[in-house]
C-alpha cells in the first residue's frame, strides 16, 4: 500500500435545507508531507468535530484503486485525488484484507486502523446527489480511518508497513457490511463488540442486536 496523495481542505460553505453549512469535504492535494497529530491532520478543516477527526477518525485513508469506478460513474464531475474527502489517497488499500486492529509504519507516524467511512449528506452535495450514499454503501470500498499512536508525517511514497497484525479476523470491508446489514452476523458482531480499535459507543450500539 502506497500514498501516491496527500490532501488537506479548507473550510466551504453552502446552503442545505435553507441553512448556511460548512465542509471539510473538499479536500485537494498538496505538495507537501502532512502531520498526523492524535486527532486531526495538520491545517485540514474539520466542520463538525461532532462526526469528524478525534481519536478514532483522526485521519482517512481511500483507495485510488476505486477512482476509476467511480469516474466512470460521474464522468462530468473535477476529478482529483482528495475527492471522497480523504487525507491520504492510497494506491492497493484493499479491505477486504485490512483488518479493524492492524497497527502500521505509515512515515513517520505509527498508526491503527479503526473504522470504515460512512457516507453522509455532503458527500451527496460535493457529486451533486445523495444517490451518491446508497451508491458508495452498495459499493462496499469505504475506506478506513486510522488512528494516530505516534503522531508523524507522512508523505507521497510512503507506505503503510505491517508492524503488528490484529488478533480478530474483522476486515473494514466485514465491518462496513455488518454496520448495514439488515440482519447482522452473530459471529461478526461478537467481533465487532470485543474490538478495542473501535470506538467504546459504536461497539455499544451494536451490543443491542447481539
Amino acid at each position: 500500500m502506497k500514498v501516491i496523495s496527500t490532501n488537506v481542505a479548507r473550510p466551504k460553505s453552502f446552503l442545505w435545507n435553507g441553512e448556511t453549512h460548512t465542509t471539510g469535504i473538499y479536500k485537494t492535494p498538496v505538495n507537501k508531507p502532512i502531520k498526523l497529530e492524535k486527532e486531526s491532520v495538520v491545517d485540514d478543516v474539520i466542520a463538525d468535530r461532532k462526526v469528524h477527526g478525534g481519536i478514532f477518525k483522526a485521519c482517512y485513508l481511500f483507495s485510488a484503486d476505486h477512482y476509476p469506478y467511480w469516474k466512470k460513474k460521474y464522468p462530468n464531475l473535477d476529478w482529483d485525488w482528495g475527492m471522497f474527502g480523504e487525507n491520504l489517497t492510497v494506491k492497493g488499500l484493499n479491505e477486504s484484507e485490512l483488518r479493524i486492529g492492524n497497527i502500521y509504519r505509515l512515515g513517520t507516524a505509527l498508526v491503527q486502523i479503526t473504522q470504515p467511512r460512512e457516507p453522509c449528506y455532503k458527500l451527496g452535495v460535493k457529486f451533486g446527489t445523495q444517490e451518491i450514499l446508497r451508491q458508495f454503501i452498495e459499493h462496499g470500498h469505504p475506506g478506513t480511518y486510522v488512528r494516530i499512536l505516534e503522531v508523524g508525517e507522512v508523505s507521497v511514497g510512503d507506505t503503510l508497513e505491517l508492524v503488528e497484525e490484529s488478533s480478530t479476523s474483522l476486515t473494514t470491508k466485514g465491518f462496513y457490511e455488518l454496520l448495514f446489514a439488515r440482519k447482522k452476523d452473530p459471529k461478526l458482531l461478537q467481533l465487532a463488540i470485543e474490538n478495542e480499535a473501535l470506538p467504546v459507543g459504536k461497539r455499544e450500539r451494536l451490543k443491542k442486536f447481539a
